[in-house]
């Protein structure tokens, strides 16, 4: 299914939504990890442990976000298909990320995990049909399909991909 088929995209991710092609959610998801991995595999000790400002993310942390984000929608992402009717909460990416430990780890594992955890995503979502796709729950108060939460995953990753060749890799050819 494409984008145009979300049923209800809350303001807060049509921004994210808006970053993604219009090609089907399977072939996002496979375009985006293609091109992140190409840019994460390339990435320095040095490069991943740099701030672009005091107080700002190192390039790890934001590769631990995109990793930790892909899992948590992955999640919301099954609950709804299975059609758990828990009201699923928001978390704090700040909390999450003081405590990854992201700086601590080489950036080679990172890139790796990522890998690892977009082949999951894409398998999990590539199980699902298009009714389970549409399937409609609740996360952080907000009402969310399926589709959406896959497309946000891609979104999400356009986002961060873009402020990293912008802030962390200005000087870098990628």
């Amino acid at each position: 299914m494409r984008k145009n088929q979300i049923p209800n995209v809350p303001d807060f991710y049509q921004p994210y939504i808006a970053s993604v092609g219009e090609e089907r959610l399977i072939e996002v998801l496979n375009i985006n990890q293609e091109n992140t991995q190409k840019l994460l595999f390339d990435v320095t000790e040095d490069e991943g442990n740099f701030r672009y400002a005091e107080g700002k993310w190192s390039l790890k942390e934001v590769v631990s976000h995109l990793i930790d984000v892909e899992r948590i929608m992955s999640y919301r992402a099954l609950c709804i298909a299975r059609k758990d009717t828990t009201e699923l909460p928001g978390f704090n990416e700040n909390d999450y990320v003081a405590n990854c430990q992201a700086d601590k780890r080489r950036m080679a594992d990172l890139a790796r995990e990522f890998a690892m955890v977009r082949r999951a995503t894409i398998e999990l979502f590539r199980s699902f049909d298009d009714e389970t796709l549409l399937q409609m729950g609740n996360a952080n108060k907000l009402p969310m399909s399926v589709l959406l939460l896959g497309f946000i995953i891609a979104g999400h990753e356009n986002h961060h991909i873009a402020v990293i060749k912008e802030r962390y890799l200005k000087d870098k050819e990628v």
